[in-house]
Parts: structure tokens; sequence; C-alpha cells
């Protein structure tokens, strides 16, 4: 054995600069062993499971024209905002042929691609949707942007203002555009301030949007760091970033953001994800994501009981199961605050039943 030396991660690697005669045939015969290997399995081909793949079938990236034609293209956002498609993977296929794998070779003959999708679905099995990726361009001002970042289901690599110059545009409000406080929620919005109020603040914000930038530009100027110079621009400013996730995750994205409840700007990204992106890549999961997850009316266990009860035309039934579950309490005699009871009658009549415990119901 030769003089060894040490390198590596803190010296702690053993190489030798030189090897016996003896040691020097054993590597030669290990070489050519595992040369052996790889001629034999070149030879031989690649091993298919018939259940993953049939044998002998090379696989193939599935490709969606509908979203291939639109690839790069920025759709429009708000004022100033944008979102486009950079990349994909996966398909609705990929969604089938990962389920199918899971419930084995049978299903294919069982099930429609549709009717599975539409399974997978309803009966919430998320893994095979996990499959698809998808990887978006997005510009969105920067308190939206704080919402979307909250989805911490996804690779995020935003433009940064360390770096680079803060992006020169911020999200206006047009006069008609200024919501009021809601009354009901707190964290949402209600009625539109009247016009020419509004009108008085759009001014204001105009000039505000001058004066932040104006005063940035002069810290740049005088050489002060992008870090620091930056702490003064509006949360209405504009960022940019590449958003990458599977399309479980953007799917649940997608019901707490389309949602009527979500605020109106982070609200008009996702229906543009949706309507303009997601129905183009999975038709058929778009489909079966409206019906049974967006649109679909939730119940929960003492909500369906309610409901049995009313449609029995027991009223008083549903009223006790209702009061049982702490929805009815009063206060001076009349009924106390309480979310849970409102999201129920607003269902009740979304069903066209009677509240049961509305003034008037027998």
């Amino acid at each position: 054995m030769g003089t060894p030396r040490w390198t590596g991660w803190g010296g702690r690697m053993w190489v030798p600069w030189r090897v016996s005669s003896a040691a020097s045939a054993q590597n030669s015969s290990f070489a050519a062993g595992r040369r052996a290997v790889r001629v034999a399995r070149s030879v031989k081909g690649v091993l298919d499971s018939t259940a993953m793949n049939e044998t002998g079938s090379p696989l193939e990236r599935p490709r969606v024209a509908a979203l291939d034609a639109i690839l790069g293209k920025p759709f429009r956002v708000l004022d100033d905002g944008l979102v486009r498609v950079i990349d994909y993977m996966g398909s609705d296929e990929s969604i089938v042929q990962a389920a199918r794998v899971s419930y084995g070779a049978g299903t294919k003959r069982i099930h429609e691609d549709r009717g599975l999708i539409r399974y997978l679905m309803r009966h919430r099995h998320t893994t095979p949707f996990e499959m698809c990726e998808i990887k978006l361009h997005v510009r969105v001002p920067m308190d939206c942007w704080r919402q979307w970042i909250r989805h911490r289901t996804a690779s995020v690599n935003e433009y940064s203002t360390r770096y680079s110059v803060a992006i020169d545009s911020a999200q206006t409000t047009p006069a008609e555009a200024w919501r009021l406080q809601s009354k009901k929620n707190r964290q949402g919005s209600d009625e539109t301030l009247d016009p020419s109020r509004g009108a008085i603040f759009s001014k204001k914000e105009a000039d505000l949007h001058a004066a932040s930038r104006k005063i940035y530009e002069e810290r740049l100027a005088e050489g002060i760091s992008r870090e620091q110079a930056r702490k003064d621009l509006p949360l209405s400013t504009y960022t940019e970033a590449y958003w990458k996730t599977n399309l479980h995750n953007l799917l649940h994205f997608l019901k707490l953001r389309m949602d009527a409840n979500a605020q109106e700007e982070i609200r008009a990204y996702a229906g543009t994800i949706g309507t303009e992106v997601v129905s183009r890549w999975c038709p058929i999961t778009w489909e079966a994501f409206l019906d049974y997850s967006l649109h679909a009316l939730e119940l929960s266990a003492t909500e369906w009981k309610v409901v049995a009860a009313v449609g029995a035309s027991d009223t008083a039934g549903a009223t006790k199961i209702a009061t049982a579950a702490g929805m009815l309490n009063t206060v001076d005699g009349r009924l106390a605050k309480n979310r849970e009871r409102e999201e129920l009658e607003a269902k009740l009549r979304q069903l066209n039943l009677p509240v049961p415990w509305s003034p008037g119901t027998a």
C-alpha cells in the first residue's frame, strides 16, 4: 500500500495514492463483473411491470394541446397584474393512470376515465391529483400576495427587491370601487362607497403612490441600499413570482380563493387560474371540482338532521336539534348572534326550505 493522503470533508476520506497488485486485480475483477451486469441488462432490456405499464410500450409525456396553446400567454388580472403558464406535467390521463395503478389492472375495464375522476373527487381520494403539477408566473400586488403565500404547499421564487429595483407599478382603485367594511364579517367588505367620495380617495391614492415612489428613487440615487430604500413602498406595489404546485393543492387554493367570502383581488386571480388554466389543462377534473367541491352544498351532521326534520315537516324536532347544538341561544328574549346558525339558515333557503325557528313558521 502506498502512502495515503487525506481529503474531503474535514480530511476524513481515505484515498490511497497507489494500491497493491493483489488489490488491483481484485478491483479489475469487480469492474469486469459490473460491466457484465450492464451488458446483460442491455441485452435483456428494462423490465416492465405489467401493473405500471404494458410490457414493451414506451412511456410518452402527456401533452394537452389546449394548454400548450396558451403557454407563456399572459392573462391580465386587476389593472396591471397577470397570470401565465410556464410549464406543466400531467393531465387528466395521468390522474387516471395513477389511480388504476392503485386499484389494479381490472379497473380499466370497469370505469371510464370521467367516471373514475369523478369518483376520486367525490370520495376525496386526493393522491392521484398530485401526479399533475403546474408552474405559473404571476404578477400580483404585495397585499394580495401576502394571502397567496399563506398556501404553503407550493414551491415559490419571488422577485427580490433586495437585488433589483422594485417594480414601478402599484394597483390603483377606481372611484366606484372603494368597498365598505362588512357589518357581519370582520375581515370582509360589503357595499361600496359613493363614487363622489371615492374619487377623493382615488386622488389621494395616486398622490401617495407618486410620493412614495419619488422618495424610493431618491434614496436609490443617494446610494442607499435597495433592501432599506424599499421599506416605505405601499403594499399595492406589484411583485412577481414563479409559483409551482400540484393539482390537488391548486384545487384547494381555488376552493378557498374563488369563494364569495374571499377578498375580491385574490378572487380575481383564482378565477383566472381556474377558468383560463385548469379548465384547459384538466377539463374532466375541473368539471368534477365545480360539481363536488366549489359549487357543492356541504352539511354537517347537525345540519343534515335539521334539514331532514324540516323535510319531514317536523318543525319542533328541527328546532330542538338546533337548540341542543347551541344555535338558538337568546339574549333579552332575542336570538343571539350565531354564525353557524346563520350559515344553516342560508343553506335552508338555498334548498327552498323554511327556517323552522323564524317567526310565522308553523
